[in-house]
């Protein structure tokens, strides 16, 4: 029998680990400080999808003033581990020197994709780039990453939902779920 706050997905049972109304009020912060930091300009944000989806939609309809978004692809994962090959798919006519850039990530675990990734933007010479993630996973970090606007700090456990998936399942999910052990 399935409990309310557990889901099974293929193979594996998840609980749910932070709730929507938890995420609703990380995003109001997050929104609250990039406002602080970037009224008055007009920043790109740079969506990394699949995952940040939700995040992006929700974050961007906290700020208040005039911003561009565009969504690029830096994939790594093969089911519940990360495969070690970064591969970054962004629009050739995205032009971000001289920009404010604001790379929006639902989740840094080792950090492979980041320090893959911006190295490849700052070499277009943005005006200044700033990351976000909705969570992060200090104990999985195999890289110096520097989150500017960072969400909850969570545990080297797999998670899904709120963008998050587990082989292209579980995004649409509102709650945060982890894998029960």
């Amino acid at each position: 029998m399935q409990n309310n706050n557990e889901i099974k997905i293929g193979d594996l049972t998840f609980e749910e680990y932070i709730n929507h109304a938890d995420i609703e009020k990380k995003v109001s912060q997050i929104a609250e400080s990039i406002s602080d930091r970037y009224h008055g300009k007009t920043p790109l944000f740079l969506v990394i999808m699949n995952g940040a989806f939700m995040f992006a939609a929700d974050l961007i309809r906290h700020l208040n003033f005039a911003a561009e978004v565009v969504f690029i692809r830096v994939k790594s994962y093969h089911g519940t581990q990360s495969s070690g090959n970064i591969n970054i798919y962004m629009p050739e006519d995205v032009d971000i020197k001289g920009r404010h850039i604001i790379l929006l990530e639902d989740i840094i675990d080792t950090g492979n994709s980041m320090s893959a990734l911006i190295p490849e933007l700052l070499k277009k010479e943005p005006e200044s780039l700033s990351l976000t993630a909705i969570l992060i996973k200090p104990e999985a970090h195999q890289h110096e990453i520097t989150i500017d606007f960072p969400g909850f700090e969570i545990p080297n456990k797999f998670v899904i939902g709120y963008g998050l998936d587990y082989d292209g399942i579980g995004r649409n999910l509102r709650d945060i779920y982890q894998l029960k052990t």
